[in-house]
Parts: C-alpha cells; structure tokens; sequence
C-alpha cells in the first residue's frame, strides 16, 4: 500500500481543523448534541451569528458528514439539521473546550489586560 504523502496529509489535518475550529462549528455541534434542531431554532441559538454564516457553515458541516439536513415536505418547507455519528465523536472535545474555557477564563482576561497595559496598541 502507498502511503499518503506527509504534506498532502497535514494539508487536509489543517483544512479539518480550520473548520471545526471555528466558533459558529464549535457552536453549531453544540447546540445539536442534544436534539434536531430547524435552521431558525439554531440561529436563535447561536449567538450573533448572521443568517449567511449560519447556512455556509451548515453546508460545510454536511458536506463533511458531521450533520445531516433533512427536508419535510411541508408549507413552508421545515429543515432539520442532526449530528451524524461522526459528529456526535466531536462532542466530547467541543465539551472539554468549553469547559477549559470556562475555567480558565478570568486568567485569561487577567492576562490580556496585564499584556495590555505594558504594551502599547501598535498602529
């Protein structure tokens, strides 16, 4: 068997990440770990999220077969958005960002308004 060149396989490793390392990502896999939610639903949920974003960043989570778009026939049509299994496998990382972030968070902010304060905004 051939194997995967190094640069080819870290190209697509970044281009993952890229990805579902986003915020609208990480949030989107959130809000789906528990239920099916319609496209108005999540964007009510997410916050500050533009319409635009939310449907280019749907698209690319089910073009990735992290979740699946489902359309019921119905006036006006109804679409569900669902995590797949193998967006379900992200849950426990997207978790465990947000719970280090959660924890780490008031260091953090400490931290930039110490950096802050000793150097000055560069133009």
């Amino acid at each position: 068997m051939e194997r995967e060149p190094e640069e080819e396989a870290c190209r697509e490793v970044l281009q993952i990440l890229g990805l579902i390392g986003s915020k609208w990502s990480i949030l989107i896999v959130g809000q789906l770990r528990d239920r099916t939610l319609r496209f108005g639903e999540l964007h009510r949920t997410v916050n500050g999220i533009s319409q635009r974003m939310l449907t280019l960043t749907l698209r690319q989570l089910e073009r990735d077969g992290l979740l699946t778009r489902t359309v019921h026939p119905s006036v006006p049509p109804r679409v569900d958005y669902a995590l797949t299994e193998l967006g379900a496998t992200l849950l426990d990382s997207v978790v465990a960002l947000g719970e280090w972030a959660t924890a780490h968070r008031h260091e953090i902010n400490s931290n930039r308004r110490r950096y802050d304060a000793t150097h000055p905004a560069r133009s």
